[in-house]
């Protein structure tokens, strides 16, 4: 095993491990906003990405140029495509936020898909994922001021938990106190699995992890499966991630510079890559704060595009992504060429 590191400009990235994780030395800035998050490509070339800063959702097309895609908004987070290339959008908490998931239909018309549990609205829907049967996957955390929190537990604490939509519309509680402050989400290729992200940044001494729940026939989480797959400690923990179709994890994470008292510099801001084994064999280094997702897209699947605080990112890798929400299909046929 070789351990081995790089600074954007001055040291290529390299794998921890023998195989070659990335194809290029280093990633690239392709577009500079407010603040990112959520990025989601689709198959035209054109990359969507929340903009927090202005309340708006951003497409970059094939050719570089940048356009506003929906504002407001309504404090997008986490974005995503389902399989009939709508854009799917958890809107998050705050004055601009209505906390609720929406889908983006192709005439530009908006469609609430949940926005509350039970009656209760949710705590602020944060990243989202899809299995093969079209059943969407959201975490709901709370980051910033918790007045206003609704969904509570039988002793009346708060929840912070994980969702699933079903196509009927059927919304299901799947995870409660099993992940303290869920945040990234991200499904296996054989819906078997389903990794979160655990990030309560807001205190010292929780967990700040990463992951991974068994998922039964019917789409269920076995809680007592959980597994810890990658643990970043008392630095900025995870926040989105991607997977590739090696089923290795991409995870946004770190800091540059400390946001004292909770977020320390013990975990260099960047993409961390993760074995199926829990193991770290690869790291891409951003040197701006704060890094917060990423997707895989492109022609081949083999171009991760990464959102770290003013500015868009791509880098080429070597294995193809898995993309949710493309047919199983397509990604094994593009797995092939």
């Amino acid at each position: 095993m070789i351990l081995a590191s790089c600074v954007i400009g001055t040291a290529p990235c390299t794998s921890l491990a023998k195989d070659k994780i990335f194809e290029t030395p280093a990633p690239r800035p392709i577009g500079i906003v407010a603040f990112l998050e959520g990025p989601a490509w689709h198959p035209t070339g054109n990359v969507y990405f929340s903009d927090g800063g202005s309340n708006r959702i951003m497409r970059r097309d094939r050719t570089g140029a940048m356009h506003v895609f929906r504002r407001p908004s309504g404090a997008s987070n986490g974005l995503l495509f389902d399989f009939k290339g709508r854009l799917l959008v958890c809107e998050g908490p705050g004055a601009n936020g209505h906390r609720r998931v929406t889908r983006t239909e192709h005439d530009g018309t908006i469609t609430v898909l949940t926005d509350n549990y039970r009656g209760k609205k949710y705590a602020g829907p944060n990243d989202l994922t899809i299995d093969s049967k079209g059943r969407i996957y959201f975490t709901d955390p709370r980051y910033g001021p918790r007045k206003g929190m609704e969904i509570l537990d039988k002793q009346g604490r708060a929840v912070e938990g994980v969702y699933r939509i079903d196509p009927d519309g059927t919304v299901t509680q799947v995870i409660t106190h099993e992940v303290d402050r869920p945040n990234g989400i991200h499904i296996t290729s054989d819906d078997r699995h389903l990794y979160v992200v655990d990030n309560n940044n807001n205190n010292l001494g929780v967990p700040r992890a990463v992951w991974r729940f068994d998922l039964t026939a019917d789409g269920n989480v076995v809680a007592k499966s959980r597994k810890k797959m990658h643990d970043f400690g008392q630095g900025r923990g995870g926040d989105g991630m991607a997977l590739d179709v090696d089923g290795r994890l991409y995870v946004a994470a770190g800091r540059t510079v400390a946001s004292p008292p909770n977020e320390t510099t013990e975990v260099a801001g960047g993409v961390y890559v993760i074995s199926p084994r829990g193991k770290q064999v690869g790291f891409i280094p951003i040197q701006e704060d704060s890094v917060t997702n990423c997707t895989f897209g492109g022609k081949d699947l083999k171009t991760l595009y990464i959102t770290a605080g003013h500015t868009l990112w791509s880098i080429r890798c070597t294995s193809r992504g898995f993309v949710p929400w493309l047919s199983r299909s397509t990604n094994r046929e593009s797995n092939k060429k």
